[in-house]
């Protein structure tokens, strides 16, 4: 099957931009694992776990792990990973692998069978074995040898894999609702309630009363993480840009003279045509079209056309100037339009064409054939490309080159960046989220910056990419870690948040007090009135109606159905401050859904559901499988 993959990619321009994919490949391989199930008996230092009579070998064990370990090694720029982390990486490996091996067994047990058409499909589907959309043996070999599996053994592990989702996809495709759950699904998601509710905003509820320094102490203690500084490094970067790299990229006459000859075919200067038109519109179709009739018949009786466009054309971007459109190709006009010009002789005046803008009269002026470009037409396009081609094929060799030199013992960022003609930069605050001019947020280097630990002053991390056409190397100088902020500086924020707090309680015991008197029996209005508030009507809302705001309606949908001609009332805070009094006064079914609409809304929530049931029955196969642990397994 996968016998005649290739020793590298069709493409060496591509060469780059795989090594993102086969990044993402190589994690998912070594969660995966190739463990390779045995059943006979076999020393207790032989194997890295046992559950349920299945052996999980220390050497494979150890290789995933070593495999897993490179990934987050490179992430570190290098470094050592800490042995807290070391550990906890370590078991999950191990977890993941006995989860696999114990699911494996069990659809082995259950009669569970993959044929080698699934396992087929299955590779030439995977999305890091295509290039541009489609299967490549090459890219295959290539994606396996960078994830460091063999050909066997990934047939083995896919094998395994498939039969684990005909189990797991069994158990998602069981559930399933009833027509009387799904109607009852789609009542309850179509119900409205009537609402009436009021708002008391915090700052109806300011008090002069001064907060002290004790309290804005104690604030300060209690709630020190909203007063952090936020993670940040000094970093030196160079980068490499595409299109920098394509300047440097030499070109010949004999290369391009070539490249003319292989594309002569496909390199032409298309038709284009100078034409006048009359944009005709009116308050309905047939007016305009009237209209447009009687322009017509005045252009071709002999009349100016360009004084007829200034007259009659709704077109402002040519009426003026006599409806001349200037030279164009056809692909710059919408389909009608362009069908009739280019159908015309010069001279020829046609109409009316109707389009979604209206009614034209058009005038063909002048013709400039279509014809082949010249070599010294064509030249700038070719040599651009040229340039870029070559340079997307020395990226890829600069980034595998870099790659390798980083994990060399003394790499140096300066010296990279001189021997590689990379641009040097420097940031003095890289922080956590926005980042830093020049480069941005640029996510992809805050993940190697600040991973979990974060990559240590003085070591190099990367390459990282950009996008598609830049690369980044850089060095941490510096790492400062999140600090709690001086409290003089934080203090009016304290003082303001103290203050909100104490208005929005006010705010929430008048709240409950208006709840008490509306269920002694007190009118919605009066109570509205003493508060001094105004309040809507009521009225019927949905549950996903944006009218109200969301925790009154969450309030609203929350409240049990009301006994009838009594309503029924809620007194709440509000996240944002203040509080509000939510008066709930019967529920209504909405009309029907569209029975389609009811069945995708049912299936989608099957599938939800399904997902869970298929994880529970893998943790069950866990929970209750008697495993045992090879406390030596990555020693």
């Amino acid at each position: 099957m996968l016998q005649r993959i290739g020793d590298s990619l069709h493409s060496q321009r591509y060469r780059w931009f795989w090594y993102i994919i086969l990044g993402a490949l190589a994690v998912v391989f070594a969660a995966w694992g190739a463990y390779g199930l045995v059943s006979q008996g076999v020393g207790g230092a032989a194997y890295a776990a046992e559950g349920d009579g299945v052996k999980i070998p220390l050497e494979e064990a150890q290789k995933v792990w070593q495999r897993q370990q490179l990934v987050w090694q490179q992430r570190l720029g290098g470094a050592e990973l800490p042995p807290e982390l070391k550990g906890k990486l370590q078991e999950q490996t191990l977890e993941r692998l006995i989860a696999n091996a114990l699911m494996d067994k069990r659809t082995q047990d259950l009669g569970y069978r993959v044929s080698a058409s699934q396992v087929h499909e299955a590779i030439v589907r995977e999305p890091a074995f295509q290039i541009s959309g489609q299967y490549s043996p090459d890219a295959a070999r290539a994606a396996l040898a960078q994830a460091g599996m063999s050909i066997d053994s990934f047939e083995s592990q896919l094998k395994a894999d498939l039969r684990r989702a005909q189990l797991t996809g069994g158990i998602r495709a069981s559930n399933f609702f009833t027509p009387a759950e799904t109607a009852r699904m789609s009542e309850l998601e179509g119900q409205e309630r009537e609402v009436r509710y009021l708002v008391l905003p915090a700052d109806h509820f300011a008090s002069a009363a001064r907060v002290d320094d004790a309290a804005v102490a104690a604030y300060y203690k209690a709630h020190q993480a909203q007063f952090m500084t936020l993670e940040s490094a000094h970093l030196q970067y160079a980068e490499l840009r595409l299109e920098s790299l394509a300047t440097q990229q030499p070109v010949s006459d004999a290369d391009l003279h070539a490249a003319y000859e292989k594309n002569k075919a496909r390199l032409n200067v298309p038709e284009r045509r100078h034409a006048r038109h009359i944009l005709v519109t009116g308050k309905d179709d047939a007016t305009a079209l009237a209209l447009a009739q009687q322009v017509l018949a005045q252009a071709k009786a002999g009349k100016d056309f360009a004084a007829l466009a200034k007259q009659y054309s709704q077109d402002p971007g040519s009426a003026q100037n006599g409806g001349d459109l200037g030279w164009s190709e056809r692909n710059a006009f919408v389909a009608p339009f362009a069908d009739a010009l280019f159908g015309m002789s010069v001279g020829e005046i046609k109409g009316p064409v109707k389009t979604q803008f209206g009614y034209h009269i058009i005038r063909l002026d002048e013709v400039q054939a279509g014809k082949g470009k010249t070599f010294e037409e064509a030249r700038p396009d070719l040599e651009s490309q040229l340039r870029r081609d070559r340079a997307a094929d020395r990226f890829g060799e600069i980034q595998e080159q870099l790659q390798t030199k980083l994990a060399e013992p003394g790499a140096d960022l300066a010296t990279l960046a001189q021997e590689y003609h990379l641009e040097q930069g420097d940031i003095a605050s890289f922080t956590k989220g926005p980042g830093g001019a020049p480069l941005g947020a640029a996510p992809q280097l805050q993940d190697v910056v600040f991973a979990d630990p974060p990559l240590a002053a003085g070591r190099l991390g990367g390459p990282v990419l950009l996008g598609d056409d830049r690369l980044l190397i850089v060095k941490v100088l510096e790492h400062h870690a999140p600090q709690p902020k001086p409290l003089a500086e934080v203090r009016d924020a304290i003082v303001a948040a103290i203050t909100h707090e104490d208005e929005s309680q006010a705010a929430l015991k008048a709240a409950q007090a208006a709840r008490e008197k509306l269920s002694g029996g007190a009118s919605f209005d009066s109570v509205a009135q003493e508060l001094k508030v105004t309040a809507d009507p009521a009225h019927f809302v949905g549950r996903r109606d944006p009218s109200i705001p969301p925790q009154v309606r969450e309030a609203a949908f929350a409240m049990p159905r009301p006994a009838a001609g009594k309503p029924d009332f809620r007194a709440l805070g509000l996240s944002e401050g203040g509080a509000a009094v939510v008066e709930l006064l019967s529920l209504r079914t909405a009309p029907s859904a569209d029975p389609k609409a009811q069945l995708q809304a049912a299936i989608e929530e099957a599938q939800r559901q399904g997902v869970s049931d298929a994880q529970a029955y893998e943790d069950e196969v866990r929970r209750t499988a008697d495993v045992r642990k090879n406390p030596k397994a990555f020693e």
